[in-house]
């Protein structure tokens, strides 16, 4: 990689950041398609397996291209948002997108998209936004790759979503929850039946366990389309999990077979449910109850699976843990996932929150964990306060202080936790603070323990 390149694939995120934000999302679905039709459809070159839900639809999405590669396949990943660099978010065969990968897509698809941006201007619409351009730019990426399959993570719902523009042979439904209700519907009825769009004629549809109004507007949405459907606790499952150094090993039953004590390295109850979504979906792809994953392949898919900033360990002597929890599901999962696999007795919680995010209801889910709450503030225009943050916690009846940004509140609470070995940190609340805490612990080498 040429100091070159790397400044052509910046100067290509540089125009992308001119669009309009990922927080401006519209309905319409028809802007990304007339820009791929400019570009002969490279999202029809590849399998697709096309992934939604609340929570949980990256850490699957990462499982899941890790155990297509595993089988010899070329793979591309697209999941959003990114922790550090923008190229975390198209990753080919498990590494980020080559900087001159990148700049070279861009050029291909920069004269079409001055032709598209002219059509939406004499028709008195906005110019194609940050995700769309994203999309598109990635469809092209993974086509000149080119790749064999696709892990298509949705930006946001399905129906209307940018990389609906694809056809999944396989739907794959994370948990659904009530998030972005101004956008999605105000039930979760209503929201499933926007996710329910990603399915297409005659996919394959896996599901984890939904709320039973989620599960009936899948089951409903996928006969239309006449797609098979599999759902957690009915076709597949997770049967058995224990706690492992650096990890789990869990026992799932699939659709094709069932596998014993495998090695996941990754914490959380919540991850081997992920897990048994994943298996069933790659199961799905590549053959369905005929043709189960073999014991080696399954060992080098799990062994190879990470999943930057949810539940990964960045430090120790005191430990710190990272986790997006975004979102009152996610901070549920998170406090189960600490108590499940992690014997400390104190955890000091780094929270900052984004302001369209349900702050009251992550509050909820965090404070009953934390002895002491650090408040701060992410790098982000979107952010809520720390003071509003500190207000919501103290009003639950926790003990709380105000930090102005991250460094402050990360040095106080590795302080508080290095003064008993019962004591741990979490950094939560944000993928933006995730993303903070990954880069300044590693600039820091907490790792290494802190230094009294």
């Amino acid at each position: 990689m040429s100091d070159r390149d790397t400044a052509r694939a910046d100067a290509v995120y540089a125009e992308l950041l001119q669009r309009q934000g990922e927080q401006w999302v519209q309905p319409r679905v028809e802007r990304t398609a007339r820009l791929l039709e400019f570009l002969d459809d490279p999202q029809r070159t590849y399998r697709v397996i096309h992934v939604t839900g609340t929570n949980g639809k990256t850490s699957t999405s990462r499982i899941i291209e890790s155990l297509v590669r595993a089988h010899g396949l070329r793979t591309g990943l697209f999941t959003s948002p990114h922790l550090e660099r923008f190229t975390e978010r198209i990753m080919i065969d498990g590494e980020p997108i080559a900087d001159v990968a990148v700049a070279d897509a861009w050029d291909e698809i920069a004269p079409f998209v001055e032709i598209v941006d002219a059509e939406l201007a004499a028709a008195g619409d906005a110019s194609l936004t940050f995700f769309e351009l994203l999309t598109a730019l990635a469809f092209v990426a993974f086509a000149d790759a080119p790749i064999d399959v696709l892990v298509l993570e949705v930006g946001m719902g399905g129906s209307w979503d940018s990389t609906n523009t694809a056809d999944g042979d396989v739907a794959v439904f994370a948990p659904i929850a009530l998030d972005h209700r101004d956008r999605l519907g105000d039930t979760i009825a209503e929201i499933a039946g926007v996710k329910s769009g990603i399915i297409k004629d005659g996919a394959a549809v896996v599901s984890a366990r939904q709320d039973p109004a989620a599960e009936v507007v899948l089951r409903e949405a996928a006969e239309r389309r006449g797609a098979t459907v599999a759902f957690e606790g009915e076709a597949f499952r997770l049967a058995e999990q224990r706690l492992a150094v650096g990890g789990q090993l869990v026992t799932i039953a699939g659709l094709a077979g069932t596998y014993t004590d495998e090695y996941l390295p990754l914490y959380g109850e919540h991850q081997g449910f992920n897990a048994a979504l994943a298996i069933a979906a790659v199961e799905s792809l590549l053959g369905g109850a005929s043709q189960p994953i073999t014991g080696d392949i399954l060992a080098e898919g799990f062994g190879q699976v990470t999943s930057p900033g949810r539940m990964q360990l960045i430090g120790a002597a005191p430990t710190v843990i990272v986790d997006a929890a975004h979102n009152p599901h996610g901070a549920r999962a998170l406090v189960g996932a600490l108590r499940s696999s992690f014997d400390f007795g104190e955890w000091g919680v780094v929270l900052g929150i984004l302001g369209d995010k349900d702050a009251p209801g992550i509050v909820d889910e965090l404070v009953p964990l934390a002895t002491h709450v650090f408040a701060t503030t992410p790098d982000s225009d979107r952010a809520a306060s720390a003071d509003a943050v500190a207000d919501l916690v103290e009003a639950r009846g926790g003990r709380v202080t105000v930090h102005d940004d991250l460094q402050g509140a990360a040095d106080a609470a590795r302080e508080w936790a290095a003064a008993s070995d019962r004591r741990a940190v979490v950094i939560a609340g944000s993928v933006v603070l995730a993303g903070e805490a990954v880069v300044l612990a590693a600039a820091e080498d907490w790792k290494s323990g802190w230094e009294r």
